[in-house]
């Protein structure tokens, strides 16, 4: 199932056909050398003063790490997510070398999820971003703490039919358009 943007202008086709599915196929795997990918791409964000802020946990479905996750989603979530072929927890350390800096980590950390988001769909998977999820449970699970903290989960494979997905809630956002406010109401002061 596709669900293209409709842009005021034309933008690239990668930016476009990119939304955050919830039906997963539950038979895809993931492999090293594409985990792997994904995470160069995150890698290489660009990092105010170079402090690259974003750590991960990597798991697989199947392995010990990727239940622990799935024990820590909450709400409708829990219906979908452990269908992927992986989950990625998403840790932001909001101090490094003496500086704190809260606001800037999480944006870059954002920056890196964002590459890694776009280097999936190039390779034909989908990302869906979740903050639904237990951050005190799954801090405790990991021993994150000080300044490291969960801030999000990623469920990554390919896509499944909508049909995948139980009638209710998730079924029916899958197959809602897609929207966006205007770009008008974006722009607080300037002329385009």
């Amino acid at each position: 199932m596709q669900k293209k943007a409709e842009t005021s202008v034309p933008i690239h086709p990668i930016l476009t056909e990119r939304w955050s599915p919830r039906s997963f196929d539950p038979t895809a795997l993931i492999s090293t050398e594409d985990m792997t990918a994904l995470l160069e791409a995150a890698r290489w964000a660009a990092s105010s003063y170079n402090f690259q802020p974003w750590r991960f946990i990597i798991s697989r479905r199947g392995d010990e790490t990727f239940q622990k996750i799935c024990e820590a989603i909450s709400g409708f979530n829990q219906v979908w997510a452990p269908n992927a072929s992986a989950l990625v927890a998403v840790i932001v350390e909001q101090k490094t070398e003496g500086h704190i800096y809260p606001p800037i980590a999480l944006f870059d950390t954002g920056l890196a999820v964002s590459q890694l988001t776009i280097e999936a769909h190039h390779r034909g998977f989908i990302v869906h971003q979740m903050i639904g999820f237990d951050k005190e449970k799954m801090n405790k699970t990991f021993d994150i703490s000080g300044q490291r903290d969960c801030i999000v989960v990623l469920a990554i494979g390919r896509q499944g039919p909508a049909e995948n997905l139980p009638e209710g809630q998730a079924r029916e956002r899958e197959v809602l358009p897609r929207e966006r406010f205007p770009l008008s109401d974006l722009i607080i002061s300037g002329d385009l």
